[in-house]
């Protein structure tokens, strides 16, 4: 483990955790992918998540430094999102867990 500037101990799972845990978040990353969404496009292909959680996943993934957003000085507003070079290196993990969940699924139905 590392050691943080107070040094205390500092688990690296625990971190990642931080950043890409939660119900939405790698779904976010996983459906922005390679592309570029806006966000009507994440809400069409998240519908179980509502504006509100979006937005402020959104907002956080900005934050951590997961997602580029792109406003565009447009009426209607036009926003993109894309992953950030730090963002893209989740996508590896995201395709050894949709593996994971794959064995699941042909698991539960033998």
């Amino acid at each position: 483990m590392e050691k943080d500037e107070k040094n205390i101990e500092v688990c690296p799972v625990k971190e990642a955790l931080k950043v890409i845990g939660g119900k939405w978040r790698l779904q976010i990353v996983h459906e922005i992918g390679e592309e570029k969404k806006r966000f009507g496009e994440m809400k069409r292909l998240i519908p179980a998540i509502s504006e509100k959680m979006l937005i402020q996943e959104l907002k956080n993934l900005t934050a951590y430094g997961i997602l580029n957003r792109k406003a565009y000085k447009e009426i209607p507003p036009k926003v993109e999102y894309s992953l950030t070079t730090i963002g893209k290196e989740i996508l590896p993990i995201i395709e050894q867990i949709e593996m994971f969940g794959s064995k699941l699924i042909k698991n539960e139905n033998q």
